[in-house]
C-alpha cells in the first residue's frame, strides 16, 4: 500500500511562495488501477513527483508497504519498487538507446524489451536518444525502461501527450498488460476518457486538493457533467460535442 498523510508542497519564485499541494491524504491499494485527473495546474504531476522523490514535500509523510519513505532519495525509492514515466521523456544527446536500456535491463533482455513496445531492435539500439526520435518513439523507449524491471508502483504522466491515436492505444495496452501481471499499483495521470473508463478508481485533483475520489462508475459521470457545463458556458457547445477534460 502507498499512503500519503497531510502532504504539502510549496515552491518559491524568489519573491513569494506558492502552495502546490495542500494537505493531501491518500491511500492507494495494491493491484488497483488509478486514474489521476483534473484541471491543468491542479497539482497532478507535482503529486507524482513528490511520490517519486523528485520534489520534496514540505509537510506530511509518505509510507510505502508500511515504511516511512518521506526522506528517501529517488534512487532509494526506485530500488524499493517505485517507477515514474515522464509526460515528456528526457532525451540524452550522445547516449545510445542500448546504453539507456542497460540501466534498467540486463543485456539478454534488451531486444525483447524493444520488441515488447513495438520497436525493431536492429533499427533502434544504435540510435541516440536525441531529437531525431519522435515523441511516440521516446514514449515507447521510456516504457521499455520503466517496464523492464519489477515495480510495485508505476506512475504514467499523460501517456497520450504528443503521440498519435495508434501509438496511444498501443501504449495503453502495454500499461494494461503490465498491470494485469499483478502486485502493482498503476497510476495514470490523464485527461483522456479512454483511460478514465478503464480505471478501477478515479481521483480528481484541483487547486492542490483531492476534490473527488471513487469508482469510475461514480466519478466519471460527474466529470463529464462538469465538462459539459463548462463547454456550454464558455464555448456555446452542445452535449454531442463535449469530451471529458
Amino acid at each position: 500500500m502507498l499512503k500519503l498523510e497531510s502532504v504539502d508542497l510549496n515552491v518559491s519564485n524568489g519573491h513569494e511562495d506558492f502552495s502546490i499541494l495542500k494537505g493531501i491524504d491518500l491511500e492507494l491499494e495494491d493491484n488497483k488501477f488509478y486514474a489521476l485527473t483534473g484541471p491543468n495546474g491542479g497539482g497532478k504531476t507535482s503529486l507524482a513527483k513528490v511520490i517519486m522523490g523528485i520534489y520534496k514535500n514540505n509537510k506530511g509523510k509518505i509510507f510505502f508497504d508500511g515504511l516511512d519513505i518521506t526522506n528517501l532519495s529517488i534512487t532509494e525509492r526506485a530500488k524499493a519498487g517505485i517507477s515514474y514515466a515522464f509526460q515528456n521523456p528526457p532525451r540524452f544527446k550522445g547516449m545510445k538507446i542500448e546504453e539507456l536500456l542497460k540501466i534498467s535491463a540486463d543485456n539478454n533482455s534488451l531486444r525483447a524489451r524493444l520488441r515488447a513496445v513495438g520497436l525493431c531492435p536492429q533499427d533502434y539500439l544504435d540510435r541516440e536518444c536525441d531529437t531525431s526520435l519522435s515523441g511516440g518513439e521516446m514514449k515507447r523507449i521510456e516504457l521499455a525502461t520503466v517496464l523492464s524491471r519489477p515495480s510495485k508502483v508505476v506512475m504514467y504522466d499523460e501517456p497520450e501527450a504528443g503521440v498519435d491515436l495508434w501509438s496511444f492505444e498501443s501504449l495503453l495496452q502495454l500499461i494494461r498488460n503490465y498491470h494485469k501481471k499483478g502486485n502493482v499499483i498503476s497510476i495514470v495521470i490523464t485527461h483522456h476518457e479512454r483511460v478514465l473508463s478503464l480505471a478501477d478508481e478515479i481521483i480528481l485533483l484541483a487547486d492542490g486538493k483531492i476534490t473527488e475520489r471513487g469508482p469510475r462508475e461514480k466519478v466519471l459521470p460527474l466529470i463529464q457533467k462538469e465538462s459539459r457545463c463548462c463547454w456550454q458556458a464558455n464555448c456555446g457547445g452542445n452535449d454531442d460535442e463535449i469530451e471529458c477534460y
